[in-house]
């Protein structure tokens, strides 16, 4: 497969969580996989057969150690919220069959408290974590993300504070 035909690919289906606190700060994770700065909030892949909001749920208890009666799911985007991925990291994720991911996001409000979070999981995704105001959140995010991230914001801002 070439660059020209990665526009012919589909899009992986993929949850997204903007998880709160209770000042108002978004949830954000260090990659692991990535020697620069890149920040984003937990996400992943709906499994067949899955319904988005159970693999939000799933994906948010895998990558923070955070179980589901930890938090209240808020508000859901409308619509799922594509992302292209650049042309170099195509063929090197998820066997080079999606050229990006389409999302559907959830917020959450977290219940508990900062010792349930844990990122040291099974799989670990994160290196460290922080919570951040969404202005600061959008200033770490890699740039193919950036669109997504703000677009999530405005679409959650009315129900972060």
């Amino acid at each position: 497969m070439t660059a020209d035909n990665y526009d012919d690919l589909p899009y992986r289906p993929c949850v997204g969580i903007m998880l709160c606190n209770d000042a108002g700060q978004i949830f954000a994770g260090q990659r692991i996989d990535s020697a620069m700065d890149a920040w984003q909030m937990p996400q992943g892949g709906v499994e067949p057969g899955e319904d988005p909001r159970n693999a939000a749920l799933r994906e948010l208890e895998e990558e923070t150690g955070i179980p589901p009666e930890a938090v209240e799911i808020v508000a859901e985007t409308h619509d799922w919220i594509p992302y292209d991925l650049p042309h170099h990291l195509i063929p090197k994720l998820w066997g080079g069959r999606y050229r990006g991911q389409k999302q559907r996001w959830f917020l959450m409000r977290f219940l508990g408290d900062d010792s349930q979070i844990n990122i040291k999981t099974d799989h670990p995704e994160f290196s460290r974590w922080c919570w951040l105001p969404a202005e600061d959140l959008l200033s770490r995010i890699v740039p193919f993300k950036r669109d997504t991230y703000e677009r999530v914001i405005r679409e959650f801002c009315e129900q972060i504070d």
